[in-house]
């Protein structure tokens, strides 16, 4: 895309109200949580009413993507309005934030906007230092207020009463940007809060996803899910209520989503339909034409950054970011046609988690166009989740993944191992419309050989374009990025050397003997 439109701010009806009172911008985000997992999308045992509210008050969109489906990665291309891989180091998980990008909240800061979070703001990385001092991504932090929470999985940080220590705090009138990180529903979880505390029952999931086993212990783990969303949207009706009563709900944008597709084996930090595809809601209630509109065409997170500057007034001139790769949503918002409409989604990864000689990257990049998913896989002689022998760490450990793991030791060979943790062709087409999941891929299917290379060739152009060095042949860069967290540098290379190190986002179980890591 690589413009941003400023449309006639001050030429809306709605905003010519609001001319000496520029908008609000409140983000909730979700950390971990898949599309259509919430009850207004459909998913009947998922409730999430606040959310629910905020679609039929507002636009609920339907093909709204990450281009990576990591945490680091998805938010820096949130924040700036570039995908990943035009955002250097930014393009890892854990990395040091590039200081030559600026964040849309820096931007408004210095343009009056009151800025802050609470919560998980931009990470896990280092944003690094700016005149000395380190760079506040997302504006200051509050996270004084805590709770007791209802299992020890959840975060004790109380969301809503920092949210309104926010609110108190800054000056009267001035319009402010808040991000809400909330920690849910990422893992851990508490084994059985699904069924003890919220009432749910097993039988109640419809169908589980093709490439995890049909068990008790999965569905347990989809409803332990569930809770962590539920229990988020609870957080966020409490923040909707403090901005009612501050006068202030009108006069915002609020903006509902997650920032990466649930943490689940084949599902987080991979590509596909269920990694990358997130539920997104927004209501202004001043701004938005015919509240309870649905919006099918696609939708990027590059896409939020441009919107929230448009949203505010400030030309991209005056912002100061490097280029947008993604567009305002401004006409969506005025109910006109979108000049920008987006005839498909490129999505992609770098390096994600360490596990690998020298914790290499997976490589991918991908594009969703026309009911079909096309993935290219720069390096399919690497293992995609992590090497066996340091426990498939960009998978997190959950009774699902022990599951399929368990199989495959149990009984010698596993289908769902395979296509959960087994390596990859270079290249894998899914046809979206029949196979949703991307269980069956029709890469060397003659009968799709002239669609293969049609999505392959637009693929490269749209890379090249935005000068992706994997696109340019410079992509082994991406491996030379140093992590922000040296404890996890060359995680692989310590621990097979005999070096006590901690992965805590998996099991010990998760670690497979060296003889069980060949195919």
């Amino acid at each position: 895309m690589g413009s941003f439109s400023l449309l006639p701010f001050l030429h809306c009806q709605e905003v010519k109200k609001q001319e000496n009172r520029r908008p609000n911008i409140l983000i909730c985000i979700a950390d971990d949580q898949s599309y259509p997992h919430t009850s207004f999308y459909g998913t009947t045992w998922i409730s999430t009413p606040n959310f629910d509210r905020v679609a039929r008050e507002g636009i609920s969109f339907r093909n709204a993507y990450t281009p990576n489906a990591k945490c680091a990665p998805s938010r820096s291309a949130l924040l700036t309005g570039r995908n990943p891989w035009q955002l250097e180091e930014a393009a890892n998980h854990s990395p040091y934030f590039p200081s030559k990008f600026r964040t849309y909240a820096e931007v408004l800061a210095a343009h009056g906007y009151q800025t802050g979070f609470t919560g998980k703001g931009w990470a896990p990385g280092n944003p690094g230092s700016l005149d000395g001092k380190r760079r506040e991504l997302l504006g200051p932090a509050f996270n004084r207020h805590q709770l007791a929470p209802p299992t020890p999985g959840i975060s004790p940080i109380d969301y809503a009463a920092n949210f309104r220590e926010f609110m108190e705090d800054k000056e009267s009138g001035q319009p402010f940007c808040f991000w809400v990180g909330g920690l849910e529903p990422h893992r851990p979880y508490t084994f059985g809060t699904g069924s003890e505390l919220a009432g749910k029952h097993i039988k109640e999931i419809d169908t589980v996803y093709p490439f995890w086993p049909d068990a008790d212990s999965v569905r347990q783990d989809l409803l332990d899910y569930a809770y962590e969303i539920e229990y988020f949207d609870k957080q966020l009706g409490k923040i909707l209520t403090i901005l009612e009563e501050a006068g202030e709900l009108d006069n915002t944008l609020v903006i509902v989503t997650a920032d990466n597709g649930m943490p689940f084996p084949r599902v987080k930090g991979y590509a596909y339909e269920d990694a990358n595809h997130l539920p997104l809601a927004m209501m202004w209630k001043d701004g938005i034409h015919q509240p309870g509109r649905s919006y099918e065409p696609f939708v990027s997170f590059t896409d939020l950054a441009p919107t929230i500057l448009e949203l505010a007034g400030i030309t991209p001139d005056a912002s100061g970011m490097a280029e947008f790769e993604g567009h305002s949503l401004f006409p969506v918002f005025a109910g006109k046609k979108d000049p920008y409409h987006r005839a498909f989604m490129v999505i992609g990864k770098e390096r994600n988690d360490v596990g690998r000689p020298r914790d290499q990257g997976y490589p991918i990049r991908g594009i969703i166009q026309d009911g079909f998913l096309y993935l290219r896989n720069f390096e399919p002689d690497r293992w995609p989740a992590g090497n066996p022998e340091t426990g498939y760490l960009d998978t997190d450990g959950s009774p699902t993944k022990t599951m399929i793991l368990n199989q495959r030791r149990q009984i010698g060979s596993s289908t769902f191992w395979d296509i959960n943790f087994g390596k990859r062709p270079g290249e894998e087409l899914y046809d979206l419309r029949q196979d949703r999941h991307c269980v069956h891929n029709l890469a060397t299917d003659p009968a799709y050989s002239l669609r293969l290379r049609q999505l392959a060739a637009e693929l490269g152009q749209e890379l090249r374009r935005e000068e992706d060095p994997r696109a340019l042949g410079q992509g082994a860069v991406f491996d030379t990025y140093l992590f922000s967290n040296e404890k996890s540098r060359y995680f692989y290379d310590r621990y097979m050397a005999g070096v006590p190190v901690h992965a805590g986002w998996v099991n010990e179980t998760d670690f497979e003997p060296t003889e069980l890591s060949k195919p």
